[in-house]
């Protein structure tokens, strides 16, 4: 191999470990900005919706009274900016806490999970920040096969067990440890390994989850599949 193709066949490696590092990032906060935006659009569909509702009403009663006149047009103008500034300037909803995520909707339990990780990445080490980022990627998956789970199934157990209390159980026991404490060796283990290896089982077993429950879906597939292939290639030769 030439010094060329060498530098080259570096290069290509360089590429491929960052991409590797970074690419569960990037993902990561393309959902954060989505989630944002539509944050802002139901903002802005809320404020469109109230100063409608207001015009609608100084219609009528200018209708029923006669007219509003200068100064009834003015508070009508000062109403619409009071509403649009306090909706627009109003906090946004705080993540749910670890004791409510046990109470969840079933079908919301992955969503508000997502947001009280997102609440957590500031008390993390780096490692963790990235498998909490690749948990999230993969309860994203997993809510809309909720859906079709009866909340009274062993599934549904277990996904709320894993995931509404096991999981932000495990963190909170972690973010109790003294900072200082951390980094540092306990038989052989210290709290930050202790907190990446939970979290990489936690992540698989969500993925082994999914495909669980994916499982009858893949199935009717395959079946339907081998039914065309039999019915309609076999017409075809005929």
């Amino acid at each position: 191999m030439s010094d060329v193709d060498d530098q080259i066949a570096r290069a290509r490696a360089s590429m491929e470990r960052i991409s590797a590092e970074y690419g569960d990032q990037i993902r990561h906060t393309r959902r954060r900005v989505r989630r944002k935006a539509t944050g802002v659009g139901k903002r802005l569909a809320l404020i469109a919706a109230v100063d409608a509702a207001i015009l609608i009403a100084a219609a009528i009663l200018g209708a029923v009274i006669g007219g509003l006149g200068l100064f009834g047009a003015l508070g009508v103008f000062m109403l619409l900016i009071a509403a649009t500034l306090l909706i627009a300037m109003a906090p946004a909803a705080r993540p749910v806490t670890e004791e409510k995520l046990k109470q969840v909707e079933l079908t919301a339990l992955p969503r508000q999970t997502e947001r009280w990780l997102e609440a957590q990445r500031l008390a993390l080490p780096a490692p963790a920040v990235r498998l909490v980022d690749s948990i999230s990627q993969r309860l994203e998956t997993l809510q809309p096969q909720l859906a079709r789970v009866d909340d009274n199934t062993d599934a549904a157990f277990e996904v709320r067990k894993l995931v509404g209390e096991q999981l932000p159980a495990f963190i909170k026991d972690y973010e109790r440890v003294p900072a200082n404490l951390r980094g540092v060796d306990r038989n052989g283990r210290s709290p930050d390994r202790e907190l990446v290896d939970g979290l990489k089982l936690i992540e698989q077993e969500i993925g082994d989850m999914t495909q669980r429950l994916a499982a009858s879906d893949l199935d009717q597939l395959q079946t339907r599949g081998r039914y065309l292939e039999l019915k309609y290639r076999d017409e075809s030769k005929g």
